[in-house]
């Protein structure tokens, strides 16, 4: 996965979300990358999206540091992604993760 391209990126969270939220007969398909994660199609929650907060801290190294910043990055996976991708170059290789 390069730093520049964010569609890997964005397969790799859609797995990440029927994974880590057990969502059954959920496909990557049926995940659309523009789709909000919250109160959409998928029916998250709160408590879910708490669950993605901690695994994609872990995952990518980036940290989501408020209430604000989180409805933003969580807005889709394609926001999602943007988020991680802007975290990951405002830090520079190699550098402690972004808060």
């Amino acid at each position: 996965m390069t730093q520049d391209d964010p569609a890997p990126l964005r397969a790799d969270l859609k797995l990440l979300v029927i994974r880590k939220l057990r969502l059954h007969g959920v496909t990557a398909g049926s995940i659309t990358d523009a789709e909000p994660l919250i109160g959409g199609p998928l029916g998250l929650d709160s408590i879910d999206i708490l669950e993605l907060v901690l695994a994609v801290e872990e995952r990518y190294g980036v940290k989501i540091g408020d209430e604000e910043r989180g409805r933003k990055a969580f807005g889709s996976i394609a926001a999602l992604a943007g988020f991680i991708l802007e975290a990951r170059a405002a830090r520079g290789p190699g550098g402690p993760p972004a808060a």
